[in-house]
């Protein structure tokens, strides 16, 4: 994406509309080092399979390459912005680039300046670093990191490294006016419906709610939640996801959401019942690709074996050694394609993937 092309992208304008934004993985072969081909084919994926966006170097793609030892964070994300320029070619259309910025105010400040040299739009705020802070330390770190580039902010789950923020947390986070957009991940009713809250009480329509609850995706996205603002009354919902669920399935989950779309703008107020039973079935697969039941132990092996089984990545390789699939959790993935056909998307990357690996 040239400088100019960059400049006229609303990237607010955009995530309003509602997307499917996948948390990109990495693909490793079996001495840990990048599979550029193989990375190349996922991106590729993700654009064909019609995301309105991808985020990298997220949860997802793995923290470890933000190590400098690992030197991976900009070359991940170069890759990652030149292969869907390429693929977008022939067919130009929104699509934002979400850069994972971590650590320290130093740290993530200067990956917020290498992700806007690459042409990503907003970055995705990670505050895992932050877990004994006080909520001024970490605003003010909000804050900071806010005047290099857009946010996009994170509630990540307290299970897999975040920390509980409150509705004041986020009623004074609200205030930041170069935030976007916020991935909502406590995977928790009550700490969801703070930060609707708090946005509502700040009267930021303006930032786009995402869904990153992956264990609640339908409900998150077919729920009017009712907020007052101003003493107006009225209703907020999720407009989108970023989800390392949607790292797999990919093209099922754009159809599902232009569908929820389509409902949303009929105007018609009766939910399809099927819809409800659609979420429980994809909470169910996400059980077992996240492993759930070990802690999330097995989460990004899961995903990275969905995708094996695809033939998009070679092997489930993680820069932790220690980071691989439970017990059982290898032939539970391998039995899902069959149980939840309509979650899917087997075919849709067999008939390309030849094309993408090219």
């Amino acid at each position: 994406m040239g400088a100019s092309e960059h400049a006229a992208f609303n990237v607010r304008a955009h995530l309003q509309t509602g997307q499917v934004i996948p948390a990109h993985p990495l693909a490793l072969t079996p001495t840990r080092d990048m599979d550029e081909r193989h990375q190349r084919a996922l991106t590729r994926y993700y654009v064909a399979a019609g995301a309105g966006g991808m985020a990298v170097g997220v949860h997802t793609t793995g923290f470890p390459i933000h190590d400098p030892k690992i030197g991976l964070y900009r070359p991940v994300l170069e890759l990652a912005a030149e292969t869907a320029t390429a693929a977008l070619a022939d067919a130009s259309r929104p699509f934002v680039r979400v850069a994972g910025l971590i650590g320290d105010t130093a740290q993530a400040t200067r990956e917020a300046q290498i992700a806007l040299a690459l042409g990503y739009h907003c970055g995705l705020l990670s505050l895992g670093a932050w877990r004994e802070a006080s909520d001024e330390a970490i605003l003010a770190h909000c804050r900071r990191v806010a005047e290099a580039i857009p946010l996009f902010g994170f509630y990540l789950q307290p299970a897999v490294g975040g920390r509980r923020l409150g509705y004041a947390f986020w009623r004074e986070f609200a205030e930041i006016a170069n935030v976007v957009a916020i991935k909502v991940a406590p995977f928790d009713r009550y700490a969801t419906l703070d930060v609707v809250r708090a946005l509502a009480d700040a009267g930021r329509d303006d930032i786009a709610l995402y869904t990153g609850n992956d264990d609640a995706i339908v409900a998150d996205l077919v729920t009017d939640m009712p907020v007052t603002s101003g003493g107006r009354g009225y209703t907020r919902h999720f407009v989108g996801g970023l989800l390392g669920q949607w790292a797999v399935w990919t093209s099922k989950a754009v159809e599902m959401l232009h569908a929820i779309q389509t409902w949303r703008a009929s105007g018609t107020d009766m939910l399809r019942r099927e819809w409800l039973t659609r979420g429980a079935a994809l909470t169910m697969a996400n059980a077992v690709i996240f492993d759930a039941a070990n802690g999330y132990r097995g989460c990004l092996p899961g995903i990275l074996e969905i995708l094996r089984l695809q033939g998009l990545v070679r092997g489930t390789w993680t820069f932790d050694t220690h980071e691989q699939l439970s017990p059982g959790q290898a032939e539970a993935l391998s039995r899902l394609s069959a149980q939840y056909p309509d979650l899917a998307d087997d075919r849709f990357v067999a008939e390309r993937l030849d094309d993408w690996l090219r």
